[in-house]
């Protein structure tokens, strides 16, 4: 059966890369304030980095800003990523950065307007509202699902480092035995340990900024199977290599790497697409 993340691994050896890249269309890199700009910018993106991308990764909110106009360019934005794959002759996935995060019909409602209205291959979202608002976002084995695990801003550690007792009762009774045999974990622990019972469909993975290293490894070790979405490379200060040796799967896969304002303020976005996915060429190998 086709999956979100079958679709994501053969994008990612048809092109040899693990490199996502971000459409951030800050309002400081536009000539103009305008959906317009916000398209044209991400378009020239695309152009120049498909050939070397795994995955692109629109961020919402950079177009919402501008209303209806602002949804109307993000739709172009995602077909056009559609059409350079046809172009190409591989499917490249479009993870919707939107963070969403709520209940029953309103989750609802949310997952239709990023797969069915919008087309996004896969979606951020909060997992802090629990699992049945998760749910909804599931149903299509074909649609993927990034939770936010262990985020790459600083304030990340307000909540998300806060120790969790293991024996306390849950709603999920298929928990991983290993979350009860330790006397504590933190937060994203937990998270990462019950998004690996989650997945039941291959379509679910997690979010896990390169800002914090030592807590990448901790996740891979309560996830070993899920794909990572690694933000914070560049701009944010997070080390590629170090990343990738935290990360990796044992196969060399199970990351993306998420990069923006490294290629799109670059002076040539295809030469930087291009010097990382080849830096990520030259650490990746299998570890077995």
């Amino acid at each position: 059966m086709e999956t979100f993340f079958t679709l994501l691994a053969r994008r990612v050896d048809e092109c040899a890369s693990l490199l996502c890249v971000g459409l951030d269309p800050h309002p400081a890199d536009l000539p103009a304030p305008t959906a317009d700009a916000a398209r044209t910018f991400c378009l020239h993106l695309i152009e120049q980095t498909a050939p070397y991308a795994a995955a692109f990764k629109p961020n919402s909110a950079f177009f919402e800003v501008f209303g209806a106009e602002g949804w109307t360019a993000l739709k172009e934005v995602i077909d056009a990523v559609h059409a350079e794959s046809k172009r190409l002759g591989s499917r490249i996935p479009v993870i919707l950065d939107a963070k969403r995060g709520d209940i029953a019909s309103t989750a609802e409602a949310y997952a239709r307007a990023a797969f069915e209205t919008l087309g996004a291959d896969a979606l951020t979202v909060n997992p802090y509202l629990g699992r049945d608002a998760v749910e909804p976002f599931l149903r299509d084995p074909n649609k993927g699902v990034f939770l936010l695990c262990k985020t790459s801003n600083p304030g990340s550690a307000d909540l998300q480092d806060l120790t969790v007792g293991s024996g306390q009762q849950t709603a999920d009774r298929a928990l991983s035995s290993a979350v009860r045999r330790l006397p504590s974990v933190s937060l994203y622990e937990h998270v990462a340990y019950l998004a690996q019972t989650w997945n039941t469909a291959d379509n679910l993975g997690l979010v896990v900024g390169a800002t914090h290293p030592e807590a990448l490894a901790r996740v891979r070790s309560a996830a070993p199977d899920l794909w990572f979405l690694v933000p914070g490379v560049g701009a944010q200060g997070g080390d590629l290599k170090s990343a990738l040796r935290a990360g990796l799967r044992m196969d060399g896969k199970g990351l993306l790497i998420n990069v923006s304002r490294g290629i799109s303020r670059a002076e040539n976005p295809r030469l930087a697409a291009v010097e990382f996915r080849e830096q990520i060429l030259a650490f990746r190998r299998p570890k077995v």
